[in-house]
C-alpha cells in the first residue's frame, strides 16, 4: 500500500481511534502523515528543465557525469541533488541493471514477447509509455499509444499524476477507436501492471508484452517517439499552464501523424501507412523495419512517483 493511500485511510474525526493509533494500526510514521510536499522553486525547476534537455541528447549520462555537465553550465549542485532531480523526472542512464523500472512487487510481470519478431502490418503491435512533460513551473505527464508498423499515436492523455486511470483511458480510446492489437507491449511500471489496466487487455483477448529488465530499448518507438516530441516541439517554447501544454501536444501529434515524413517509413506519413490497408483491403504494404536503427541515442523514462492528484 503506497504512502498517500495510507495518508488517506486516515479519519481525523475518529472518536475511537487517534490519529497516532491509525498510523500505528497501517504502519504510517506519523511524522510522515503530517508531512506535506514543499514546493518546487524556480531555480531547481530550471535545473530540471535543462536536466531534461541534457538526458534527452544523452539518455547514457548518470548522476556523476550530469552533475559536472551542469556545473560547468554554472549550476552550483551535488550529485545528491542530481540523484533527487533524476528521481522527480522519473528518469535513469542506459545501461545493464537489475532494475530499470519501477514496479510493484505484487503485481505480476509478463514476458517480452517482441524479440525477433517480425512487424508485417498495423495493428500487430500496439506499444505505450509515460514521459514527463515541463512547465515553466512545474511539470505534467503524458501517455501515448503507438502502433509499431505504423508509428501512428492512436491515442493520449495528459495528466498532473502518475495514477493508472490516464492510461486506461488512453488504451480504451484506441481500442475504441482503431480495433484490436494482437500484441500490447509496456514497460513493467505500476501504471501498467495494475489489475485494473491488466483487465482490459485480458478481457479482450489481447496479448501482453513486457520490456525486460534493463532493455531500455524493447519500448523502441514511443522512446524515438518521446525524442521528436520534445526536441521539435516542447523545448521551442515556454509552456506556461496545463491547457497551454494540451493544445500544444495536441498540434504536435497531428502534425507527426499527418505531415511529418518518416524515413523508416519510406518517406511516408504515419497515417499514409496506417490506413493504407484499409484502402487496399488486403494488400500490405512491406516496409523493412530496422529495430536498431541508431538505437544508441534513444533515452529511455522509467516511472517517476506520483506527486499530485487528478488528471485531464
Amino acid at each position: 500500500m503506497s504512502l498517500a493511500v495510507k495518508k488517506g485511510l486516515i479519519d481525523m474525526d475518529n472518536p475511537q481511534l487517534s490519529i497516532k493509533q491509525q498510523c500505528e494500526l497501517l504502519g504510517l510514521n506519523r511524522s510522515s502523515y503530517y508531512a506535506r510536499p514543499t514546493a518546487i522553486t524556480a531555480y531547481d525547476q530550471k535545473i530540471l528543465n535543462r536536466m531534461d534537455e541534457i538526458f534527452t541528447e544523452h539518455p547514457y549520462y548518470g548522476n556523476r557525469r550530469m552533475m559536472h555537465v551542469l556545473r560547468a553550465e554554472g549550476f552550483m549542485i551535488g550529485r545528491k541533488k542530481v540523484r533527487c532531480c533524476y528521481q522527480i523526472l522519473g528518469i535513469e542512464a542506459i545501461y545493464p541493471k537489475m532494475n530499470l523500472s519501477k514496479r510493484n512487487q505484487a503485481h505480476k510481470v509478463y514476458p517480452y514477447l517482441l524479440r525477433g519478431l517480425e512487424i508485417t502490418g498495423v495493428n500487430q503491435v500496439w506499444s505505450m509509455d509515460i514521459t514527463y512533460i515541463r512547465l515553466k513551473q512545474g511539470f505534467v505527464y503524458l501517455c501515448a499509444v503507438i502502433d509499431w508498423h505504423s508509428r501512428y499515436v492512436l491515442s493520449w492523455r495528459l495528466s498532473i499524476t502518475l495514477q493508472s486511470d490516464f492510461c486506461i483511458e488512453a488504451l480504451q480510446e484506441a481500442i475504441a477507436n482503431y480495433g484490436l492489437p494482437e500484441i500490447f507491449n509496456t514497460d513493467q511500471g505500476v501504471q501498467f501492471t495494475s489489475n485494473n489496466f491488466i483487465v482490459v487487455l485480458q478481457d479482450r483477448g489481447i496479448r501482453i508484452s513486457m520490456d525486460g529488465k534493463g532493455r531500455a530499448l524493447d519500448n523502441v518507438f514511443i522512446e524515438r517517439f518521446w525524442r521528436s516530441l520534445k526536441q521539435e516541439k516542447i523545448y521551442r517554447i515556454d509552456l506556461i499552464s496545463v491547457k497551454e501544454a494540451k493544445d500544444a501536444i495536441s498540434e504536435y501529434m497531428e502534425f507527426y501523424n499527418n505531415h511529418r515524413l518518416h524515413q523508416s517509413l519510406g518517406y511516408n506519413t504515419p497515417k499514409s501507412v496506417h490506413f493504407a490497408q484499409e484502402k487496399k483491403k488486403n494488400e500490405v504494404i512491406e516496409i523493412p523495419m530496422d529495430m536498431m536503427d541508431k538505437s544508441c541515442d534513444l533515452p529511455t523514462y522509467p516511472q517517476a512517483q506520483p506527486l499530485q492528484q487528478n488528471y485531464i
